[in-house]
């Protein structure tokens, strides 16, 4: 297991980076996968508009981007989350800055773990397994 943290025109974020790991570890296990090499890219919204429109060819601002490249269940993966959406969307939806952050952390491990959020009822699933998952960084 190697999870990389990294920023690209932001500064790292002010978090217990080993309690994430353990916690990563911990979810992606509950869903029967393991963590090989996991690379965060924090970064504005600039960046996640170009990493948008270069490799999926969208043209909006989004949370995270996460690149699949597990085998088997073994989950591996890029994953760009844009600190300047987090803290829009926080604010949309009334939460805390840093629980909006953690929700965007574990929601791309859970893409890695095979769970959608785009078809019909996906996002209902999507968001009872984020809170599934907060929960077990609660118990931590």
């Amino acid at each position: 297991m190697n999870i990389q943290w990294l920023t690209d025109g932001v500064s790292l974020p002010a978090l217990d980076y080993q309690q994430l790991e353990l916690w990563i570890k911990n979810v992606a296990m509950s869903h029967g996968f393991i963590v090989g090499d996991l690379n965060y890219i924090f970064c504005n919204d600039p960046k996640i508009l170009e990493v948008n429109l270069q490799y999926l060819q969208h043209d909006y601002f989004t949370d995270i981007i996460t690149f699949d490249y597990s085998r088997g269940r073994l989950i591996r993966g890029d994953m760009f989350i844009s600190l300047d959406t987090v803290r829009t969307n926080a604010e949309l939806v009334g939460s805390a800055y840093n629980a909006e952050l953690l929700r965007v952390i574990i929601h791309g491990v859970l893409h890695l773990c095979g769970i959608n959020d785009k078809g019909p009822g996906e996002r209902e699933i999507m968001e009872a397994n984020e809170n599934d998952a907060l929960n077990i960084l609660n118990s931590l």
